[in-house]
């Protein structure tokens, strides 16, 4: 028994012309769409599909009117050729029930996997450009070197909010203090910006000590009576 499946994207278009070849082979049944190829459900399609049984065969007026892409039109054929069903397509003279078409859908799937092996090298070779350019793909930093030591810079001076310092460099918080403080080592703690700041004052505090405690240790001897 021959089913046919006839498609045209849009209500503009008519289905006169693949309906008349497809009458003039012969069809018996006839289902249709009317809905972009590229559209991965396809009322019409599903049913003529499932109306199939073993030793029927699917014809269509084009292959495009079947495959959405060269992979899905091989992949389409052989599931109804492992249901034992045939496929026809009018203008390419293609019919899977004689040896020639069967010959003709083999070349197609090599094609098809010649085309996928050939995305796969020139992926990898694109990938491996990039790398020996210093890019390795993956999300970009939230903050350059140079933007981490303006943030550290600006965490030291106490008139700056956090808040401002993050509208300024345009992060969160948390992305600041990641940045800051740098990657702790598992049961080390991680200061906050508050605490770097108190770190810093008492640092700063001890050296003005040391130079006072070292101005009045050279004055002493000229005190001596």
């Amino acid at each position: 028994m021959l089913i046919a499946y006839a498609r045209v994207s849009t209500q503009d278009q008519n289905l006169d012309l693949q309906l008349d070849a497809l009458d003039r082979a012969g069809a018996e049944k006839v289902f249709t769409d009317t809905i972009s190829g590229a559209k991965a459900a396809r009322p019409g399609l599903d049913e003529a599909l499932s109306h199939l049984r073993s030793g029927d065969t699917l014809v269509v007026w084009k292959l495009d009117r079947l495959g959405r892409s060269l992979r899905h039109l091989i992949d389409t054929i052989q599931a109804l050729s492992d249901r034992g069903i045939g496929f026809k397509s009018l203008q390419e003279s293609i019919d899977t029930t004689t040896p020639g078409g069967k010959l003709v859908f083999h070349v197609f799937g090599a094609l098809a996997e010649f085309e996928r092996d050939l995305v796969k090298e020139r992926t990898n070779a694109g990938l491996a450009s990039a790398r020996a350019r210093g890019r390795n793909g993956g999300r970009p930093k939230a903050l350059t070197e140079k933007q981490r030591q303006q943030a550290k810079a600006l965490i030291k001076d106490p008139s700056i909010s956090i808040g401002e310092i993050c509208k300024t460099l345009k992060v969160s918080r948390s992305t600041l203090y990641r940045y800051v403080s740098g990657p702790s080592g598992r049961g080390k703690h991680t200061p906050s910006l508050e605490e770097v700041r108190a770190a810093t004052s008492s640092i700063k505090d001890s050296m003005a000590r040391v130079v006072i405690e070292e101005e009045r240790a050279d004055r002493s001897p000229e005190l001596t009576p």
